[in-house]
């Protein structure tokens, strides 16, 4: 009988305040599919530091006789035959160094003409005045700061090059516009908690007799406030439904047909990593709700 009674009281309670239930659904769905978003955004970026990171090389540049010329790094001319054994046989020496790729003027002319054969400057350019170099394979890339300390200002090298400093800056964007994302997030959940708030008060007060009745018939206090407890959580948790709609379709058809079908360098996050998310945004969506209804009732309302 409590059951029915308490059920029948929340189908009332959604029903009289319909426009502002939905409006804590929508809201509550919107900030839990940015919380969402935002979470595998941060996987995301963690993936590809991982991925690339793990790739990327130390490249120790030569002098070549153009250098000699127009670098004041070179101005002790070319690198010499000796000059270059001594650099591979003390970067082979180091342990940070995993390997030790040698590229010559050559190979690193061809290179250049297949990665920028749209270059206005790829027919103009000749074998000698590319460079010759060294790519270091580092065991761990963070320590890459040994080899510029190691290397650079010596003779015949002209530049010490960290792959890492080319990627750093798209992180620093995707970091910034995670960070963005989490902005939005945290002012959409409290708009909804503010939307919450105002639904639990404004049913109350709707309902005053009837929680007045309960009273003097000797209510306890948790049993009035339960239909209103309830119908916050049953209200988050339809939007927390909606969010995981949301992030599914999203991962569905962003994420796996179309990024990956026209971006194949990124390894993007599988749905492993969504599974993970959704039991967090269900959570949330249901205690949220719950928690903020509950402190509402003993604050402002004494029902």
């Amino acid at each position: 009988m409590r059951a029915q009674f308490v059920l029948s009281e929340i189908s009332v309670g959604l029903r009289r305040n319909l426009t502002m239930t939905f409006a804590v659904i929508v809201s509550v769905a919107l900030s839990l599919a940015l919380a969402g978003g935002s979470l595998l955004a941060r996987e995301q970026v963690s993936t590809m530091k991982g991925y690339w990171y793990d790739k990327v090389q130390v490249s120790i540049y030569l002098c070549n006789k153009n250098d000699a010329t127009s670098d004041p790094n070179c101005d002790k001319g070319a690198v010499t035959a000796q000059q270059k054994r001594e650099i591979k046989s003390d970067l082979e020496k180091l342990e940070v160094v995993e390997k030790v790729y040698h590229e010559s003027a050559d190979e690193a002319y061809n290179r250049y003409k297949k990665d920028f054969k749209e270059s206005p400057l790829a027919d103009s350019l000749t074998p000698d005045q590319m460079q010759e170099s060294y790519r270091v394979k580092l065991k761990d890339p963070t320590k890459y700061r040994v080899l510029q300390t190691a290397f650079s200002g010596r003779q015949g090298v002209q530049e010490v090059q960290d792959q890492r400093g080319l990627l750093d800056p798209l992180f620093n964007l995707l970091n910034g516009m995670n960070i963005a994302a989490l902005c939005v997030m945290t002012l959409m959940l409290v708009v909804a908690l503010l939307l919450i708030v105002n639904t639990v008060r404004v049913s109350a007060f709707s309902r005053r007799r009837e929680t007045g009745i309960m009273r003097l018939v000797g209510a306890s206090s948790f049993y009035i406030q339960m239909p209103f407890i309830l119908e916050a959580a049953i209200a988050g948790l339809i939007g927390a439904g909606f969010a995981c709609v949301l992030l599914i379709l999203g991962k569905y058809f962003l994420i796996n047909n179309w990024l990956q079908e026209r971006i194949s360098l990124i390894n993007f996050v599988g749905w492993d990593a969504l599974i993970k998310v959704l039991p967090l945004i269900i959570a949330v969506g249901v205690l949220m709700p719950a928690a903020a209804a509950f402190i509402t009732l003993r604050k402002y309302l004494k029902v």
